[in-house]
């Protein structure tokens, strides 16, 4: 019954895991940001790091220590990009 959901739960078990590594990361002095470069690297990844076919890579998360502040962005207001329903 709920088989269908499974990929959509997987989607957003992967974000709030992204969310958590990132947030991790930045209180250890860390900066980090998310990537997706895909399909255009998956044949590439996965055969320089040996990951089985059945896999699907959903983005990449490189890290380091920051060496600038990041550039300042502007973004549109939230309530332009967000709806709140009661």
């Amino acid at each position: 019954m709920y088989s269908d959901n499974f990929p959509v739960w997987s989607n957003q078990s992967s974000g709030m895991l992204q969310y958590a590594i990132w947030s991790a990361l930045e209180l250890e002095g860390w900066g980090a940001s998310l990537q997706h470069y895909n399909p255009v690297i998956d044949d590439s990844v996965k055969a320089a790091w040996n990951i089985p076919d059945n896999w699907k890579l959903i983005a990449q998360m490189p890290f380091g220590k920051p060496v600038a502040e990041p550039v300042s962005k502007e973004f549109q207001p939230v309530a332009g990009r967000v709806k709140l329903f009661k």
